[in-house]
C-alpha cells in the first residue's frame, strides 16, 4: 500500500500535538495508574476490533522476571502512545494497553507487539518458538531502546535463534515506513530525557560513544512482508513516556520524532 493510501486511512490532527503532556512524570507503578492520561469510550461489542498496544514481557539475563527491562517506561509510554494514536489518527484504539508473554497464545489475537530494551534479553526456547510462530503467522514486532554494539550483539544473538536463516537489513529512508503518515526527513535519534537535557548544550543525542548513529533495520518473510522493525541507538518510548516532563524535550523529541515515527510504524504494520 502506498503512502497516499495510508493518508486516506489516517486522519491527521497534528495541531493536537502542539499541547504537551497530561501531567505525566514518567512514574513507574506496580498498579495500573493512568497518571492523568484521558480515557475514551470503546463500544464493548467491538473491543476485539480495536487496536491494542501490546508490550512483550520477556526473559532477561540481568533482571528478575517480575520487573525486568521489558517494563522500561511502563505504563506511561504505552498509555500516552495509545492516547495519541487515538487522538491523531482514524484508528479505533483500546485505551488500555496490555502486557503479554511470548508463550501466551493470546498474542495471536493482536497484530502488533512492542519489545523494549533487549540489550540483555535471553529468551527461553519456548519464547523463541512462540515469537517465531507469531511472526510467521502474520504478526509484527517493533523493537526499541537499546544502544551500542554490545546490546546489538545480544539482540542479534537472540533474534538469530528465532530466525537462523534470516538477517536484519537496513531500512532506507525512502521506505514507506518513514513517510506513510508523517513525512520524515531523517532517521530520528531520540535519547532518554536525562541524556537529552545533559547533552542539549552540545548537540549530543546519543547515549554512549558507540551509539552515535541511529539504525533502523527489518526482518522480512519469504513474501517480502516486514515482520520485525528494529529501532537501535534510539529510544522512541522515552519520547512517549516523558512528553509532559519538559517543554523543550516535548517539542524537540516527542512531537517531532517519537510520535511521528511511532504512528508511522503502527499504520504501516496495520496496512501491509
Amino acid at each position: 500500500m502506498n503512502s497516499r493510501c495510508c493518508h486516506i486511512l489516517v486522519l491527521l490532527l497534528a495541531v493536537c500535538l502542539a499541547v504537551p503532556g497530561h501531567g505525566q512524570r514518567g512514574r513507574r507503578s506496580a498498579t495500573f495508574d493512568r497518571n492523568g492520561v484521558p480515557e475514551w469510550h470503546v463500544d464493548p461489542h467491538f473491543i476485539h476490533d480495536t487496536f491494542t498496544f501490546v508490550r512483550v514481557k520477556y526473559t532477561s539475563s540481568t533482571d528478575g522476571w517480575r520487573w525486568g527491562k521489558w517494563a522500561t517506561d511502563y505504563p506511561d509510554s504505552d498509555l500516552n502512545f495509545s492516547f495519541r494514536l487515538q487522538q491523531l489518527t482514524s484508528l479505533k484504539v483500546n485505551p488500555n494497553p496490555i502486557v503479554l508473554e511470548l508463550t501466551d497464545p493470546r498474542i495471536h489475537d493482536y497484530p502488533f507487539l512492542y519489545l523494549i530494551e533487549p540489550g540483555d534479553m535471553e529468551l527461553t526456547e519456548e519464547e523463541v518458538v512462540g515469537l517465531r510462530k507469531y511472526l510467521l503467522s502474520g504478526g509484527f514486532l517493533m523493537v526499541d531502546d537499546f544502544w551500542g554494539e554490545y546490546e546489538w550483539y545480544t539482540f542479534y544473538r537472540e533474534i538469530k535463534r528465532v530466525f537462523p536463516d534470516r538477517e536484519p537489513v537496513d531500512v532506507p529512508l525512502e521506505h514507506a515506513i518513514f513517510h506513510c503518515v508523517y513525512d520524515l526527513k531523517e532517521k530520528p535519534q531520540v535519547p532518554s530525557i536525562h541524556v537529552a537535557l545533559r547533552g542539549r548544550p552540545y548537540g549530543i543525542t546519543w547515549e554512549r560513544p558507540d551509539a552515535r548513529e541511529p539504525h533502523y533495520r527489518a526482518i522480512y518473510d519469504d513474501r517480502g512482508r516486514m515482520m520485525v522493525f528494529i529501532c537501535h541507538n534510539t529510544d522512541l518510548g522515552d519520547g512517549w513516556e516523558r512528553e509532559g516532563v519538559d517543554e523543550w524535550y516535548f517539542h524537540e523529541f516527542a512531537e517531532n520524532k517519537s510520535y511521528p515515527l511511532g504512528i508511522n510504524i503502527v499504520v504501516y504494520a496495520m496496512t501491509h
